[in-house]
């Protein structure tokens, strides 16, 4: 049972640190960056976008998928994510605004 565990664990995509993105909004693009933490299949962190930082809720880690929610003064965003060694494939739902997909790339 523990080997399996470790296992489940080991096969989960590498999403700790920083990741940065240009993510499409109605009117612009905003630079966004994540910062993200992962403990086993729990996801924490920070979404910074023009400065203003929002905390990272409800965040989960699938082997290489990543589900998090993100309330800033716009609204509520839901994220979906698959890694991909250095990047992160993401759709965004909620808030004002209608979807949008957006790729952010790990900082070096």
């Amino acid at each position: 049972m523990l080997l399996l565990a470790l296992s489940i664990a080991a096969s989960a995509a590498d999403v700790g640190g920083k990741w940065k993105s240009q993510v499409p909004g109605r009117n612009t693009t905003r630079e966004t960056t994540f910062d993200l933490k992962a403990d086993g299949d729990k996801l924490t962190g920070t979404m910074v976008v023009e400065g203003a930082s929002s905390p990272v809720s409800d965040g989960k880690v699938s082997g290489d998928t990543v589900t998090f929610t993100v309330t800033t003064e716009r609204g509520k965003y839901n994220f979906t994510g698959k890694v991909s060694g250095d990047e992160i494939q993401f759709k965004r739902e909620g808030g004002q605004g209608q979807p949008r997909e957006f790729t952010a790339k790990r900082a070096r």
